[in-house]
């Protein structure tokens, strides 16, 4: 048979159990030992002299083999500690459709609570502990929100679970890897003393009753909770057994592994024999020292009943079974019954009556209340294996409690690293509206975490290795969502259609962005609120035509008297006088004075258009929303030679009038004859001709460009649109491909 080594690394002693257990779940006993600390190595359950302990365990180690007549390498063990940490959470999973439960489904829930747990546990961690998960407890099981005993096999549309996540300090682990370490041994598993503990004492029929376990040691007391067929809580508080244990050393003045002895006695004897330090010897009545130490008794049973009530919800339990050498002394258990409002009989001792399921080869061996936990922790070994495994995440070593399931993505949530980090995140992604109705344009997507274990590439999935060096590159965001007003919808297909003279002319839609007029090349930022604004000025169809009005005549929109600032609306006429079809340059001398009225939002944005010192609302920037960058560059230069070519007014010669920018037409200039894309064009009315003279002769659509430049060549070279035109020049026109 494969002997399995338990030790219970007590406050005051070692206890050391071999044995098997049987198909039958019978437990053999094949070897037992008993070893006091030489010395006050441990305080509360917590090591704090390793080389001491250590010596203790190696003691025990080598009188077992002795007993076995074989070598013990491997050893199974349980912790404790006055700062243990429990939290009780709930967690769901929700399926995408309904699916079969799996056992990694179950998994994944379990990782979820410990999850759930150790972000609960840092927001109230007052104390400058590193806590690990040291182990968990499935409470209740749901399925489709009906509580089941097993998940695994059903089909389900949400899964949940409430657990039990149990938590102690890193260098109380530390310690004990470490003693055990130098007493030459390994660990092959590692459970809670309240767990190993309940195992042996409450069988699981047993649990569907409200019953506490108190396992009285001599630094710590642990306590467990059983309702409903599972375990619902543990706890664990720093007073036992030693505090009854120095008061007997300061009444009775002796050491203290002579007041141990004096506490041992009073439990089984009604006298009981000591030295002090004096080497005087002394023998007194049992109820001498159970006056001495009843005081402290009182407030351990309080101090116990208190926490079991919190673990149990503010109340009492049904039951409370009694085990560890602690609970032995005379009257605990009647002050226990007392402080918890149950009947004496109620809360018992458990002894001997507990270890139905345990033979022991060993004839000298009693069935005490010490053994329960050591026995507990060599079952737990079947029951669930589970260990501590080292590994290196990041450079930085860290411990994990192996449950032999444990993959990447465990050390990676035991190491703090965020979960956003390990999968690809979105670029910032914008909101806005447009027209009233809400728009989503998302980032784009970045790039998983890169993984490697060993050097070797990984996933988050990839089982653990003991040891091994994981490293794991943080995913990266995709770039930030960007959308320009060309890219609407509203803004490439909406048009506005006014009458102009009789005439249908179709306008593409200004774009309002937080009430100011944007261009094309706007990016769109987060919340803006955008609006196709539903008219034209008088002015602003003028400038799209590319027209001249004449400002010398009236002006008429929907048959009324108007003026360039008058607002045009979808299907309404218009009226006017032009000077001539060509460039546009309206005058705008009559109009910088406007002044700014408050009455109506649309006469302000019209006085913002007609303004052309205001220069990002001015008409050629409107301009470029409407048309294309080939009418903007024809505007500045025409406007250029108009500067350089202009006499000021009182320069002029005495009696001569200012001329108008455009004359009227002449019928006897000089006409010439060019070919435009491979058909004639004739030019009349001027004396000489340029480039753009062209556009009021052939019919060539200057919106139909899309962000396009526009290609102008003439003989086969590329020109200017200030070129001058001779008599047989072939002219190709055509839009660039970008």
């Amino acid at each position: 048979m494969n002997n399995v080594f338990g030790l219970d690394i007590g406050t005051r002693n070692v206890v050391g159990t071999v044995g098997y257990q049987t198909d039958d779940k019978e437990f053999v006993v094949t070897a037992q030992y008993v070893r006091e600390h030489e010395t006050r190595a441990m305080l509360d359950g917590q090591i704090h002299d390793i080389g001491r302990v250590a010596k203790t365990i190696k003691e025990v180690k080598n009188e077992l083999e002795k007993q076995t007549g074989q070598p013990l390498e491997e050893v199974c063990i349980a912790a404790a500690g006055r700062v243990l940490k429990t939290v009780t959470t709930h967690v769901e999973y929700e399926y995408a459709q309904e699916s079969v439960v799996t056992g990694e489904d179950v998994h994944t829930l379990n990782l979820l609570g410990i999850e759930k747990a150790q972000e609960a546990l840092k927001e109230v961690n007052d104390t400058s502990y590193k806590f690990y998960c040291v182990g968990y407890s499935t409470v209740k099981f749901f399925l489709n929100d009906d509580v089941f005993i097993s998940l695994e096999g059903h089909k389900a549309n949400k899964i949940g679970e409430d657990i039990i996540v149990t938590f102690l300090p890193e260098d109380v682990v530390d310690g004990l890897y470490a003693a055990v370490g130098q007493a030459g041994l390994s660990v092959a598993n590692m459970t809670l003393e309240p767990i190993a503990a309940i195992n042996v004492a409450i069988p699981e029929n047993y649990r569907m009753l409200n019953i506490a376990l108190v396992d009285v040691g001599a630094g710590t007391s642990d306590i467990s909770i059983t309702r409903d067929g599972s375990i619902i809580a543990y706890g664990m508080i720093p007073h036992a057994g030693d505090e009854m244990t120095e008061v007997i050393v300061q009444h009775f003045l002796v050491d203290f592994n002579m007041a141990e002895s004096i506490k041992l006695q009073s439990t089984t004897s009604d006298t009981v024999t000591y030295k002090d330090i004096m080497s005087i010897e002394h023998t007194i009545p049992a109820q001498d020292v159970w006056d001495v130490a009843a005081p402290v008794v009182d407030n351990i049973a309080q101090e116990i009943s208190a926490k079991i009530r919190e673990l149990n919800g503010d109340k009492t339990v049904s039951a409370c079974f009694v085990v560890g050498g602690g609970g032995k002394i005379h009257g605990f258990t009647e002050k226990l019954a007392e402080d918890l409002d149950l009947p004496e009989e109620r809360v018992a001792l458990r002894g001997e009556e507990v270890l139905g399921d345990v033979t022991f080869e060993q004839e000298d061996i009693k069935k005490d209340p010490l053994l329960v936990t050591p026995i507990g922790i060599c079952l737990n070994y079947y029951e669930q294996r589970n260990n501590f495994i080292m590994v290196r995440f990041n450079g930085e070593r860290i411990k994990l409690y192996d449950n032999n399931r444990l993959t990447i993505v465990d050390a990676a949530l035991q190491a703090g690293f965020s979960n956003d980090e390990l999968f690809p995140k979105r670029g910032t992604p914008i909101n806005f509206t447009v027209n009233g109705v809400a728009r989503l344009v998302r980032g784009e997507a970045g790039e998983g975490a890169v993984v490697t274990m060993n050097g070797k590439p990984a996933s988050i999935n990839t089982p653990l290795e003991p040891n091994s060096e994981i490293i794991i590159e943080p995913s990266t965001a995709g770039e930030a969502a960007e959308y320009k007003i060309s890219q609407l919808d509203e803004y490439n297909h909406s048009v506005i259609t006014f009458i102009i003279n009789g005439r249908k002319v179709s306008c593409p839609r200004f774009v309002q962005v937080n009430g100011r007029l944007e261009p094309e090349d706007y990016s769109i930022r987060e919340n803006d609120v955008i609006e196709t604004r539903n008219y034209y000025t008088v002015r602003q169809i003028a400038q799209f035509m590319d027209l001249v009005i004449d400002t010398d005549q009236m002006i008429f929109v929907n048959n009324e008297e108007a003026d360039l600032d008058t607002l045009v609306y979808e299907n309404f006429f218009v009226e006017w006088k032009t000077d001539e079809y060509g460039v546009a340059r309206i005058d705008n001398n009559n109009y910088n004075d406007t002044q700014e009225s408050d009455s109506d939002d649309a006469s302000v944005l019209a006085e913002q258009d007609a303004n052309s010192t205001e220069s990002d609302n001015t008409v050629t920037r409107t301009s470029e929303q409407m048309m294309n960058q080939v009418l903007d560059e024809l505007h500045d230069e025409f406007a250029k030679e108009a500067e350089a070519s202009a006499v000021p007014e009182n320069e002029l010669p005495e009696n001569e009038l200012p001329k108008n920018d455009i004359q009227e037409e002449d019928s006897s200039k000089n006409t010439v004859t060019v070919i435009v894309n491979g058909e004639p064009v004739e030019l009349s009315g001027k004396d000489t001709y340029i480039f753009v003279d062209i556009f009021t002769h052939i019919s060539f659509d200057l919106q139909a460009g899309k962000g396009r430049a526009i290609a102008t060549v003439i003989n086969g070279r590329d020109a200017q649109f200030s070129e001058e035109l001779h008599e047989g020049d072939k002219i190709e026109l055509y839009w660039k491909e970008n």
